[in-house]
Parts: C-alpha cells; structure tokens; sequence
C-alpha cells in the first residue's frame, strides 16, 4: 500500500458537529473514547483530541489526544538529570493519550505523521510553558504484529516503565532536533 503524505492529510479539533461513526479500529476501547467520552473530557480541558481526515475523500482516517504530564525523576533518571545541571523531581512533558489509525489505513505512515504532530505541539508549548518531553502509556497486545511498544521504539520513545498491560515510554525532545 502507497504512504500517506502530510499534505494529503486535513486535521481538526473534534467537534460536536463531526461524524464519528465510521472509524473502525481492532482495539474496541478506542473507539468507544472517541464515541463517548473525548468530546467531554475536551469540554472539560482534560484533553484535546484532533481528527485526521484524509482530504480526497473526507474520510477520518485517525486520532491523537494530547494532554499534559510530567515525568518523575527517580533512580537512574534522577542521576542522569543532576548530572546535567537539572535538579528537580519531576520534568514537564505533553502526553499522547491516544494515537490511533482506522484499521483500513494502518501501516501507511499516518501513524508516523501523528506522532511528529504531538513532538510539533510540545515544541510549541514549550516556547511558553516549558516541555521536555512527549509522554505516552504503550498498551501491549499478544500479537506482536498489533503491540505498539515496537512502532514507538522506531520514533526514539525510550521505556519509563513496564508491566504486562502496559509500557510507559517517553521521548526527549533535545533528541529530536
């Protein structure tokens, strides 16, 4: 299948006047947040979700939600920090709260193309706030083919913490420049 490209991609702040309907996603749970509770917790500055649509046929294709974080620093990570002048206990950072593509378009670099999106946004915040980096919760999947600690390792995010279900990742934006 051909790669989307950037400028093939229309992005929006969900609305209640978008139709949501049609996504289609393997993992259920995402689908059921957009459906019922990302306007809301967009209503109550909890989060922020954009739509992705796909601008030849206005067909939603993906969503990220962002909201803030930090990331504390313990053990190897507090060493690492205040060996380079940084000696408080917590970082700022913008988290990727969901990152999803519509089944029909997965492995077409739209995923890409949204995690360069969340690494674009924290770059902005943090002109006026302060952000170090883009944080994230990997829910892990049995098949290795659908767990997406793998697509994350590929975008630099390095493993926070991990357990059975899921793997907190982080990715330093110093890095990425």
């Amino acid at each position: 299948m051909l790669k989307i490209g950037a400028e093939e991609i229309r992005i929006e702040k969900l609305s209640k006047e978008h139709d949501i309907t049609g996504f289609q996603c393997y993992e259920e749970e995402l689908v059921k947040f957009l459906q019922e509770d990302a306007l809301d917790n967009q209503n109550k500055k909890l989060s922020v979700t954009y739509l992705w649509f796909l601008k030849e046929t206005d067909k939603l294709i993906g969503y990220i939600t962002l909201l803030n974080d930090k990331i504390d620093l313990i053990g190897n990570l507090k060493y690492y920090f205040n060996q380079k002048g940084v000696l408080y206990g917590s970082l700022p950072a913008m988290k990727i709260g969901r990152l999803t593509v519509d089944d029909r378009f997965l492995r077409r670099g739209v995923g890409t193309l949204m995690a360069y999106f969340a690494f674009e946004k924290a770059e902005f915040a943090s002109v006026s706030a302060g952000c170090r980096f883009v944080t994230l919760d990997a829910k892990r999947n049995k098949d290795n083919l659908k767990d997406p600690i793998h697509f994350y390792s590929k975008l630099n995010f390095k493993i926070l913490k991990e357990d059975k279900k899921r793997t907190a990742m982080c990715v330093d934006l110093l890095d990425q420049r």
